[in-house]
């Protein structure tokens, strides 16, 4: 019995200390997201520096942009604009923007 419960109570204080998966409001991450439309929310837009094309993100997986936002937050994926962007915005903001851009439908 003791066997089963170390693992157990172990298991159970590790999980414990997970942080919760923040639910996105997607009303507030519509607001946020207007200040991204710039870039993201224009067909073949072409940024100067560095020149490459900027996707559009809308109707992209959520988990992807909850990912995508934070590396840039932590520095762990490099763009300039978007590390200063990504940086501002707590996690509940990439939440409701990510919550936010994957219930836009995807244009073709």
């Amino acid at each position: 019995m003791k066997r089963i419960l170390l693992p157990a109570a172990s298991l159970a204080l590790a999980l414990a200390a997970l942080p919760a998966a923040a639910s996105g409001d997607a009303e507030n991450g519509k607001a946020i997201f207007y200040t991204c439309t710039g870039c993201h929310g224009i067909e073949d837009y072409k940024n100067a520096y560095p020149t490459y094309r900027v996707p559009k993100v809308g109707g992209q997986n959520e988990a992807y942009l909850v990912a995508a936002l934070t590396a840039y937050k932590k520095g762990e994926r490099k763009h300039p604009t978007m590390q200063a962007q990504a940086e501002s915005f707590s996690d509940q903001e990439i939440a409701d923007i990510a919550a936010y851009l994957s219930s836009v439908k995807k244009q073709k």
